[in-house]
């Protein structure tokens, strides 16, 4: 099934996770950015407490899914691991994520649910993300464009 042929009931519970993902955020004080400070600064712990909590969850239900399934009910794909290279745009992506989440306090999934907690100057943050992410795939389109002419946009 590709990406053009996913139905509604696909989007609804992509929606539906999302609002269950930013209640959770919400929930924890994980979508304050002044938490997430703290945590960067070894003063509050709790992060790890959340995110360890969504790791076993997620790993629970993989491994029901796969030992009950042998395709993912939404979409009809086969299960199975998707890699992708470890290359120089992995570090570089990374580290751009952590100096912002250092910087804002946020990431962007939690963004989002800081402004449902009523966190409206993130919306500066938000729009940097926007920026970011347009830059990227503007060098992005650059590279390949001049991997195909032969010259360096590097």
């Amino acid at each position: 099934m590709s990406d053009d042929e996913r139905g509604l009931g696909f989007m609804l519970v992509v929606v539906a996770g999302g609002l269950i993902f930013g209640f959770g955020l919400a929930v924890s004080n994980m979508a304050r950015p002044e938490v997430v400070l703290d945590f960067l600064q070894f003063d509050d712990l709790g992060l790890v407490f959340v995110m360890g909590g969504a790791a076993v969850v997620t790993g629970t239900v993989f491994a029901l899914a796969e030992a009950f399934g042998d395709r993912a009910p939404l979409t009809g794909r086969d299960y199975g691991r998707r890699l992708k290279s470890f290359d120089k745009n992995v570090v570089v992506g990374g580290v751009v994520f952590g100096a912002g989440w250092g910087i804002s306090g946020i990431c962007p999934g939690a963004a989002y649910a800081s402004l449902g907690v009523g966190n409206y100057p993130i919306l500066i943050a938000i729009g940097g993300m926007f920026v970011g992410a347009y830059l990227q795939g503007l060098w992005r389109a650059r590279r390949a464009e001049s991997a195909v002419t032969g010259t360096s946009a590097d």
